[in-house]
């Protein structure tokens, strides 16, 4: 039996450890002490693992990098961001390769599931390996890679009910990755031809779904323009058998938003300019200006001054019941409408005051403490926001609020046009 250890216990790598911890003694390392000590009192604010599960698992949480040289088979999940310039940042990834390096030994294995461009484990992270164990790679030791598809906030479709796709340098390091993953995961595992077929089916799976989003703003905002509701006409075309059900909305987290710019990077390295794929991101990426602008124009026409006066946020995670705030386009919003001189009043049931604060500067106000808004923005879909009443969406505002619906939660028709000025994307 493989000893195992997690190395990046975040959305990603958490779920992973508790999955193997509850079949078999797991190391779970994370550089970050205070969430170790919460992971030791049973407690993930992720929300991804539940308290229970926490406690079933067998797995020793720590900060140590030389308690790493107890296993044998390291998996690697940890952030792939991108830097401001939207390339690809791995100084995270190349860290957790050289701590793993450190504790490598002959015949050892190592899975990478961060995401990353094509070519990124063989060319990127191996000499990494390499350089710091002063083995050879293949030879000494071998790598995988097995991209991550944790869903945050999905409770459904879980790391053990999803099929795993597994790569290796050759059969028969794939064979005992396979073997190791197939151990947990209830859906069984995917074979790929190699680690650069698996990199890039990972970062095509964002980068598929971002395209089709990218088509829903941009004809949202089309049928804004023509004062049509999109959400009637999705509702309309979706009579037809094979229309796929997208829906227009805002692109953040760290996946979607994130992950085909590690394609594009890759693509323009071998001398070609994605143009389809740019062109959604920039529309995408574009469309928290889009609404704020917009609710600055309902405002106005509203007979709401726009100076010094308040709009209501509701909701800042990047997707609905989780308290992921990473690279949440919520904040973009802020931004935008902070450029306009109103005061910004934000309310989430979900997110973390303090790391809201300190990573967006953002102060979270409790549902009381809200003044009434001349615009109130639903910009997540919580289920605390999709289950409120008509009385209890007015009863933010002033009179003749601005209701912005970004996720079309509510039905237009609950606001007569004399009491509210609704609008949605």
């Amino acid at each position: 039996m493989k000893k195992i250890a997690l190395v990046g216990l975040g959305y990603v790598g958490l779920p992973v450890a508790v999955a193997f911890g509850k079949k078999q003694y797991t190391i779970g390392f994370d550089i970050n002490q205070q969430r170790i000590n919460q992971l030791k009192l049973g407690h993930d604010c992720t929300g991804e693992v539940a308290p229970k599960d926490l406690e079933q698992a067998d797995i020793f949480f720590t900060s140590q990098v030389e308690q790493l040289s107890k296993a044998n088979f390291f998996i690697i999940a940890v952030p792939t961001p991108v830097d401001r310039a939207k390339h690809p940042d791995l100084s995270i990834l190349k860290e957790a390769s050289r701590f793993v390096g450190s504790a490598l030994k002959p015949g050892d294995i190592v899975v990478y599931e961060s995401t990353v461009y094509p070519g990124a484990t063989e060319e990127e992270c191996i000499p990494v390996l390499e350089k710091t164990s002063h083995l050879r790679s293949g030879i000494d030791f071998k790598v995988g890679y097995s991209p991550e598809r944790i869903n945050p906030g999905d409770l459904e479709h879980s790391f053990s009910k999803i099929m795993k796709i597994v790569s290796a340098q050759d059969r028969e390091s794939l064979n005992q990755i396979a073997e190791v993953y197939d151990s947990v995961v209830e859906a069984g595992t995917y074979k790929a031809e190699s680690i650069r077929v698996a990199e890039a089916a990972k970062v095509i799976e964002n980068t598929q779904r971002d395209l089709n989003i990218g088509l829903m703003n941009e004809l949202s905002i089309i049928f804004d323009r023509m004062h049509i509701d999109t959400k009637a006409v999705l509702k309309a075309a979706g009579t037809k058998w094979n229309f796929l059900p997208f829906e227009p909305g805002l692109v953040g987290g760290h996946c979607i938003g994130v992950d085909p710019y590690y394609l594009t990077y890759k693509a323009q390295q071998t001398g070609y300019t994605p143009q389809i794929i740019l062109a959604a991101r920039k529309l995408n990426d574009g469309m928290s200006r889009f609404i704020a602008q917009k609710t600055i124009k309902k405002m106005i026409c509203a007979g709401h001054p726009v100076l010094d006066n308040h709009v209501t946020i509701m909701g800042v995670t990047f997707k609905q019941n989780c308290p992921d705030i990473r690279n949440s386009k919520v904040f973009d919003i802020i931004d935008e409408l902070r450029g306009y001189g109103v005061e910004i009043q934000a309310y989430d049931p979900y997110a973390d005051r303090e790391a809201t604060l300190e990573e967006y500067g953002v102060s979270l106000m409790e549902k009381e403490e809200l003044k009434p808004a001349s615009a109130i923005i639903f910009a997540v879909a919580h289920d605390e926001f999709t289950t409120m009443t008509s009385e209890q969406v007015l009863s933010l505002g002033l009179k003749r609020p601005v209701i912005i619906d970004v996720k079309g939660i509510f039905n237009a028709d609950s606001f007569p046009p004399k009491q509210v000025h609704f609008w949605r994307l």
